[in-house]
């Protein structure tokens, strides 16, 4: 995928990637998925985003260029992959939420023991990051170079009137804010959970 489609508004580059197919070789083999639901997260206006306190070792490739994969570790057991985007400098990003595994299964289905079906294997942004096989290295990788062991492919846009929109999942900022976009007629989408705050013992 051409880094230029990417070097927009998260917003926009979130529909965009619907649809589009997610690749990763490791060396025990390569799965591909289609995207087929994802989140959007701009920068310092967006309080739900890691970028929005400011620039950090944790987050730095998603201050830029477009285009690179930002791979982060969450609950201490999970790691969730990002697609970078906006200008150089700039901090944005789509968190891939879910997909559809669409070569590579029994790799797939090897990493994911407790899918319960086809459906289940990448739904979620952990079980999509593991059906992949990206984890901390995959940090900051190109989606955008052919050579690269993750790469990203483009497909022909989705019609708005095929794409659904809602809250993210999980934030407690901004947790109405619907930029959690996804497409409808996919099995694998996953179930929407409003982020509720833990009470404390």
């Amino acid at each position: 995928m051409p880094r230029a489609e990417l070097a927009i508004d998260p917003v926009d580059a979130a529909a965009r990637l619907l649809g589009c197919t997610l690749e990763a070789t490791t060396s025990e083999g390569t799965v591909s998925a289609r995207i087929v639901e994802v989140e959007a997260y701009r920068g310092l206006d967006d309080p739900a985003s890691h970028s929005y306190r400011g620039r950090t070792a944790r987050n730095d490739v998603m201050w830029g260029p477009a285009g690179h994969l930002y791979v982060y570790f969450v609950y201490g057991m999970h790691f969730c992959a990002n697609v970078v985007c906006l200008t150089d400098g700039v901090p944005g990003a789509v968190l891939l939420r879910a997909g559809e595994i669409t070569s590579g299964v029994e790799l797939a289905q090897q990493r994911r023991r407790a899918a319960r079906n086809h459906h289940d294997l990448a739904r979620g942004p952990a079980r999509l990051a593991s059906a992949l096989g990206l984890v901390r290295e995959h940090n900051g990788v190109d989606l955008t170079d052919a050579e690269s062991s993750v790469r990203l492919y483009e497909a022909a846009p989705v019609v708005d009137e095929r794409i659904r929109s809602g809250p993210r999942v999980g934030v407690a900022a901004a947790k109405e804010t619907p930029w959690r976009f996804w497409l409808p007629d996919s099995r694998a989408v996953s179930t929407y959970r409003r982020h509720e705050k833990r009470p404390r013992p």
